[in-house]
């Protein structure tokens, strides 16, 4: 039978495998063996999907052009120009969307677009069977967290915290990407971007600094604050345990950082973190008075008597230099060098 054969019959019985995913899975946890997806080359095609917000077009076709100058084809279907309230399309044509990009032969990797809320509504009508058989990489950050934490756990896929398309025009973005997408390597540290933007090293939000000095060896899970505090008590909740965990968030005031910081502390997994990262938390904080703490105290106060090894202030998150994290891969981290590095490739040969 050949590959487009293939997909197409796959595609007929998505629907199905999802209804039956959906009464599979509740709430058992499954210990999964860990998929790397194919590296990237030049040449290789990239479907371009929007699981959440809208997309505007000159923002979809600034990732094509991305994309295509980095040696990659590009792939979308209409779907990704729809509109549906905030949302790009309704729920059910959004999972539709992914699900075919994996079923299809002809795409070789899936870069979300851009992000915003939407995702953890199709997380239940995703077909995780043909995510399982057809691993790619599935790349993204901000929402895109639930995804590909969720497909993590449920199939084992290694998914990428990294760039969505209309944000990986950035030299620092493009390099991490590359090298841990295209360049595979068994140690590969993830050095922290030089600030050479005045707002950027002037602003209280992009400072480093050590929160619980320590080192630590882990998976690496995580990634939006707002995203992961969501999934608690659901299905789809992430187990913290023995993990280094990264976290970022984007325009929450210091009040909002503490109570989901204070919602986290409270999970039984989470305190048995290995390690806690923070990226650059965009927007965060705020001036110091008597009626309002600083982003860094509430960090302080919420993460230092868990007495886990903590940064803050990596190159991730909802900032121009967004460098790519591997969900599930073996990484070392030290707090007080503010050093992170991958202790294995996050993709195959």
């Amino acid at each position: 039978m050949s590959k487009r054969r293939s997909f197409l019959k796959s595609a007929t019985v998505l629907g199905a495998a999802t209804l039956l995913h959906q009464t599979s899975w509740g709430n058992e946890s499954f210990a999964k063996t860990k998929v790397k997806p194919k590296k990237l080359s030049p040449g290789d095609t990239i479907g371009l999907v929007a699981p959440g917000f809208a997309i505007k077009l000159e923002e979809l076709y600034l990732a094509v052009d991305t994309l295509e100058k980095m040696g990659f084809k590009t792939f979308y279907t209409d779907r990704i120009k729809g509109n549906y309230g905030y949302f790009s399309n309704t729920d059910e044509e959004r999972a539709a969307d992914l699900n075919e990009m994996f079923a299809n032969p002809d795409i070789d990797a899936i870069l979300c677009a851009r992000g915003g809320y939407g995702c953890t509504r199709i997380l239940g009508m995703l077909d995780y069977d043909a995510i399982e058989e057809n691993p790619k990489a599935l790349i993204g950050f901000s929402d895109i967290t639930a995804l590909i934490n969720t497909i993590y756990k449920k199939t084992g896929l290694v998914g990428f915290h990294g760039p969505v398309g209309k944000t990986l025009d950035d030299e620092y973005s493009k390099d991490y990407f590359r090298k841990v997408l295209m360049e595979p390597q068994e140690i590969l540290p993830i050095k922290n971007a030089i600030l050479k933007d005045p707002k950027q090293y002037r602003n209280s939000e992009y400072y480093r600094y050590t929160i619980t000095p320590g080192v630590a060896q882990g998976e690496l899970i995580g990634g939006s604050l707002t995203l992961v505090t969501a999934m608690i008590g659901t299905p789809y909740e992430l187990d913290f345990t023995d993990k280094l965990v990264f976290l970022e968030d984007v325009e929450e005031a210091p009040y909002r950082m503490d109570r989901m910081l204070t919602q986290l502390s409270e999970v039984d997994s989470f305190v048995k973190a290995k390690g806690i990262i923070f990226g650059v938390c965009k927007g965060c904080d705020r001036k110091r008075t008597t009626e309002n703490f600083t982003l860094r105290e509430v960090i302080m106060d919420r993460i230092s008597p868990l007495n886990i090894p903590a940064v803050y202030g990596m190159s991730f998150g909802h900032i121009p230099q967004n460098s790519t994290l591997p969900i599930g891969i073996e990484a070392s981290f030290n707090a007080y060098k503010k050093q992170l590095r991958l202790l294995e490739a996050a993709v195959s040969q």
